[in-house]
């Protein structure tokens, strides 16, 4: 196992810049996800770990050693794609144990690693099988074996969830995060998904525009975003953004209507500012706001409310079970806020 950081790295593709100035630092045994929108250089951020992509400034490093140069047979790491990238031809044997096989390693200790791959990851019934006769999860579990048998320092994740359905994700997720607790392996995971990155990272990086827009735990960036994009981007359903104005013991949003400050709002009266509320954050409370239901969605545990307050869109996620209806008037109450500048999108302490 190794640590890994970047330090100031930089891609471009001719003239267009696509990663601009990285700084991470993974620790050893970490499990770190790039997390961000289509197009924001997540990928090729892990390419360039993997050196699949020449980097064009910076340093990246794995353990002590800087690979910029380094071929990436060479670097020590293993890769799991979204597509699977299976041999059709080979059993899961086979597909599982090839990297040994071209490293030179004997059948013996092949046939040792590849036992115990199988049996972690629940393959050991499916070894002779070929992968047409896969699952897609069963499929996603022999690519995992072959990065395992190869025992890196460090596995890189190219979205590897992004082909099963909904229910396999979850599962997965699962099984990907309690084979990090068995192996403890340095781990770079990316995807689009921010539930994924929530439950499966020790840390998240952020990613927009090819820039690192924060870096922390999934608890940090949920309970203290750094800005705008972060606030709406991790939490599920997203984080309701409305312009009001500072007062004296509140923000005004509207005519007559208030949401409370942040508790350590040091923000002038008169700034003007955007207020943030998550869903999850909104009760259904006599004291509250008055709002126009627009959308009802139960969905078991909770119900989804989607509303209109003064003209602004709002979502409320509610435990209780209402049997509230479309052009209703009800009243919803923020037990918290975050404040934003309107124009850099940071967060106003």
């Amino acid at each position: 196992m190794a640590a890994v950081a970047l330090s100031g790295v930089y891609k471009s593709f001719g003239s267009t810049p696509v990663v601009h100035g990285v700084d991470i630092e993974i620790a050893d045994g970490e499990f770190c996800v790039l997390v961000g929108p289509s197009g924001c250089g997540k990928s090729t951020l892990l390419r360039m770990i993997a050196g699949l992509e020449e980097i064009s400034g910076g340093d990246i490093r794995i353990g002590t050693r800087v690979v910029n140069n380094v071929a990436p047979k060479e670097r020590d790491i293993a890769m799991v794609f979204q597509n699977y990238a299976l041999y059709p031809h080979m059993t899961v044997q086979d597909n599982m144990g090839f990297s040994l096989k071209l490293a030179g390693e004997s059948s013996t200790a092949i046939r040792k690693r590849v036992n115990e791959a199988a049996s972690i990851l629940g393959l050991t019934d499916y070894l002779a099988r070929y992968p047409r006769q896969l699952s897609g999860g069963q499929r996603q579990r022999v690519a995992m074996g072959r990065a395992i048998v190869r025992k890196p320092q460090v596995f890189l994740f190219d979205e590897p969830l992004s082909n099963l359905d909904a229910k396999l994700r979850v599962q997965m997720r699962t099984e990907i995060k309690a084979l990090h607790q068995r192996l403890k392996t340095t781990s770079i995971y990316v995807t689009h998904d921010q539930i994924e990155a929530m439950t499966m990272a020790d840390k998240i990086v952020v990613m927009n525009g090819g820039k690192t827009e924060q870096v922390g735990s999934p608890l940090e960036l949920y309970d203290n975003p750094a800005n705008l994009f972060v606030a709406g981007f991790i939490g599920s359903p997203a984080m309701n953004f409305l312009t009001g104005k500072v007062t004296a013991d509140g923000v005004t949003v509207g005519p007559g209507l208030h949401l409370p400050l942040p508790g350590k709002s040091a923000v002038a009266p008169g700034t003007e500012v955007i207020v943030g509320v998550r869903p999850e954050h909104l009760v259904v409370s006599a004291a509250g706001l008055p709002v126009e239901v627009v959308v009802v969605e139960p969905t078991g545990a909770d119900t989804q409310i989607f509303c209109k307050l003064a003209g602004m869109d709002i979502n409320a996620v509610v435990r209780e079970r209402h049997e509230f209806r479309p052009g209703e008037t009800i009243r919803l109450a923020a037990q918290s806020t975050f404040l934003f500048d309107p124009a850099s999108g940071a967060r106003l302490a």
